[in-house]
């Protein structure tokens, strides 16, 4: 099968009438018309064999994960998505492995309306790269630089299921098959809180997606609003999967593994968001009206820095490191 062939088969499909998209997958440029008056949001994320996930990853869940960690990116600027764009390189052409893998792009491309215009396909070592364009109106996209001093910080969902699930793949650990089962699906089928986003427009003060860990991820916040942060460590810690503090052996996890996980573990693709104390009816109708759950884990402060502090209000000492590709 040739590029071109394989493009045909797996990778085109009819422009959906009525939508952003006036000319898709087929020319040298995509043609996109977003509403009148709003802004084009775009994000682009590569994933790369052996750095982001398994070779032997099942090519549906790789197809949904490569397109979720994007959507996650619009999810977090509050913008509604539109299209994107796929630049794939291949080893080898293996049709098993191509049709699993756009079957779980599809699916998810589908529950969000958001369609594949164009891209590149090369043959070298599997890398998978995705542009997506969404919108937003004007002056209402989440940015980090938001947050201010006496904010609530928030989490959506739960918090270090898919670091869990990765020890235990490296076997550093050993879960309940249960467990396992239900962290590695949040490892590798994320989900991208696209609708809590956009219903978060005008409540939020700052917003981000969490892909490289909570602390981290949040201190991008904190370092471009010019704050501080102090940390509940008694809720994060709460915020990883049930059930998932038994081990297999009978016992419990350790708490620094629990830690560890829901404080820079990475991969959660959740959002973390602040907002004023006065908005939090505002935030708990956002969460009830995407149908996604928010829980509130700090405070935003005017002194620099990010502080932890247990259920009784003492201070944790940490040294707590989310993932960095060159460390």
């Amino acid at each position: 099968m040739g590029e071109f062939d394989l493009i045909a088969r797996y990778f085109t499909r009819p422009v959906r009438p009525g939508s952003a998209v006036a000319l898709g997958v087929g020319d040298d440029c995509a043609l996109l018309a977003p509403a009148p008056g709003m802004q084009l949001a775009i994000s682009s994320d590569m994933l790369v064999e052996g750095r982001h996930f398994f070779a032997d990853v099942d090519p549906e869940a790789l197809g949904h994960k490569a397109l979720a960690v994007n959507l996650s990116d619009l999810a977090a600027c509050g913008a509604r998505p539109l299209a994107f764009t796929l630049a794939l390189s291949l080893p080898r052409v293996d049709e098993r492995w191509l049709a699993g893998f756009s079957r779980g792009m599809w699916q998810l491309a589908d529950a969000h309306g958001c369609q594949l215009v164009g891209g590149d396909t090369t043959q070298g070592p599997l890398n998978i790269c995705i542009t997506v364009f969404g919108e937003v109106p004007p002056g209402q996209a989440l940015l980090r630089s938001g947050a201010r001093a006496g904010d609530d910080i928030y989490v959506s969902g739960t918090l270090g299921d898919a670091r869990l699930a990765l020890e235990a793949l490296l076997g550093h650990l050993t879960l309940p098959a249960e467990v396992l089962a239900r962290t590695r699906q949040r490892l590798e089928r994320p989900t991208p809180r696209v609708a809590l986003g956009q219903a978060l427009r005008g409540i939020a003060s700052s917003a981000m997606d969490l892909s490289d860990g909570l602390l981290g991820d949040l201190s991008h916040i904190l370092k471009a609003s010019g704050v501080g942060a102090c940390i509940d460590t008694a809720i994060t810690s709460k915020l990883i999967a049930k059930n998932a503090y038994q081990s297999s052996a009978g016992g419990h996890l350790d708490l620094e593994i629990i830690r560890r996980c829901t404080l820079s573990g990475g991969d959660d693709y959740e959002l973390a968001f602040t907002a004023p104390p006065a908005h939090r009816g505002a935030v708990a109708a956002a969460a009830d009206a995407s149908g996604t759950p928010v829980t509130r884990i700090g405070t935003v402060q005017a002194e620099p820095g990010l502080r932890l502090v247990d259920g009784a209000g003492q201070p944790v000492a940490h040294r707590y490191a989310s993932f960095d590709h060159f460390q």
